[in-house]
């Protein structure tokens, strides 16, 4: 008889939006989803809280928090609370939000805890089109990566290579919001905001709270996210 079971997938979900769409793309094409977030010296806890409502709600068969210590080493607004979180401006550069290797790092570790599962594929939700300018979102990055998976491991040795999916690449923020309501997903579970307090509201300020307003505007679907008042 055939091999009816899922393939597997490690699906990075940090709690956010994209990533929260990027594991309901996962759930749609047939994987079996094994989340995978990070408490890495981020400023805030909410994020890490999102991602755990949402690996629940859209069904993951298991949810694993990793943590790392990039605090340790700063150089960004979002692991140094001494640098501060800047207001959204247009820009040029690459701004102060930037994590010094972080998708690098996340990825890395999701391929070495996809070879421990036997899983083929990685999901991440990198954007390309709607986003603050981070270089390790470009689609350039994510083929790098796919060929260093294909290099540095066993899967990729013995001609079973890991394959790295980014669903929402060349999508701007209203097209993924719409493609995320076609999967039926509640993005008020969802924390985006570089500050956002315990209780997980968000500044409304920062790049991140305005690329993600702008995004729900331009798709016409009313914003769920809740703001410090």
């Amino acid at each position: 008889m055939p091999n009816l079971k899922p393939e597997k997938a490690v699906v990075l979900v940090s709690g956010g939006l994209d990533s929260a769409t990027a594991l309901a793309w996962a759930k749609a094409e047939g994987f079996a989803c094994y989340a995978l977030s990070f408490a890495y010296g981020q400023r805030h806890q909410a994020e890490l809280q999102a991602a755990q409502r949402v690996a629940q709600a859209i069904g993951v068969v298991e949810h694993q928090v990793m943590p790392l210590a990039l605090d340790v080493i700063g150089g960004s607004a979002l692991t140094d609370t001494t640098i501060a979180i800047p207001d959204y401006a247009e820009q040029a550069g690459i701004p102060v939000t930037y994590v010094p290797a972080r998708n690098t790092i996340f990825l890395s570790m999701a391929l070495g805890w996809a070879e421990v599962l036997a899983a083929r594929h990685l999901v991440i939700g990198v954007n390309a089109v709607d986003y603050s300018g981070y270089p390790d979102c470009r689609p350039a990055f994510i083929q790098a990566f796919a060929q260093l998976a294909q290099l540095a491991t066993r899967a990729g040795v013995e001609r079973q290579p890991v394959q790295v999916h980014a669903p929402l690449l060349h999508l701007t923020k209203a097209e993924i919001i719409r493609q995320g309501l076609v999967y039926q997903i509640d993005y008020s579970l969802t924390v985006s905001c570089y500050q956002a307090d315990s209780e997980g509201l968000a500044c409304g300020r920062c790049d991140s709270c305005v690329l993600r307003a702008q995004g729900f505007t331009a798709a016409g679907v009313a914003d769920p996210t809740r703001y410090v008042t």
